[in-house]
């Protein structure tokens, strides 16, 4: 028995300090093109009372506000939107503490359109900026292991499933927790990874979305 496996103090510090935690607002922007104007507008003619999401391994929060950011720019274009439930998870609750924060540095916005720099932050001191308290109400931050935890819900219409476990994982960990992650994906819901990430096989209710090959739609299997 490894030391790590002796002492699960020792492994739950050396997870955390594997995580990562570099990002960036609206990371791969052709993404977020695409949630913008063909994911969320297909969940949102099904007419939900609500949507769900989850951001597992959320990191120091980017990815969670760049959806919160594009939902309320959608908002703005309907008469009724649904209620918006967004988990943020991660294992290391130093990540969680920036992300409840929401101070980023100017290079952690580099991609954001100058309108929205202006509209969603506050320039605090030097070059960080500040996410806007509107913007952080109704985010559910959690500590949370995607390996060896339950997820939080049961059908997310949306699961964020970025450079995390099918980056720095081995197999025979993948498997199991990504089979959890897809059982919590409602029929229709759509799963999204990382850029530079593959799929494994052997998840036959998972389509490929045409407009992105990080995205996969989770279909109903007959019987």
């Amino acid at each position: 028995m490894s030391p790590l496996e002796k002492n699960p103090e020792l492994r739950k510090q050396v997870e955390q300090f594997m995580a990562v935690s570099i990002s960036r607002f609206f990371r791969d922007r052709y993404l977020w093109h695409i949630l913008e104007n063909h994911v969320l507008p297909m969940l949102l003619a099904g007419n939900p009372e609500n949507i769900k999401v989850w951001s597992a391994g959320c990191a120091c929060g980017e990815e969670t506000y760049s959806f919160k950011i594009i939902w309320d720019v959608l908002q703005n274009r309907l008469a009724r939107a649904p209620e918006l439930e967004f988990w943020a998870t991660d294992l290391n609750p130093e990540f969680l503490e920036k992300a409840r924060s929401g101070i980023y540095s100017l290079s952690s916005l580099k991609e954001l359109p100058a309108e929205f720099r202006s509209k969603y932050f506050n320039p605090v001191q030097g070059n960080l900026f500040a996410v806007a308290d509107w913007v952080k109400e109704g985010i559910l931050w959690r500590t949370h292991n995607i390996v060896s935890d339950g997820p939080p819900l049961a059908d997310f219409q949306i699961i964020f499933l970025r450079n995390n476990l099918l980056t720095y994982y081995r197999d025979e960990l993948i498997k199991p927790a990504l089979r959890r992650v897809i059982d919590t994906l409602s029929p229709e819901g759509f799963l999204i990874i990382g850029s530079h990430e593959k799929l494994p096989e052997g998840y036959p209710e998972l389509r490929p979305f045409p407009h992105h090959k990080s995205i996969f739609q989770r279909l109903k299997i007959p019987g």
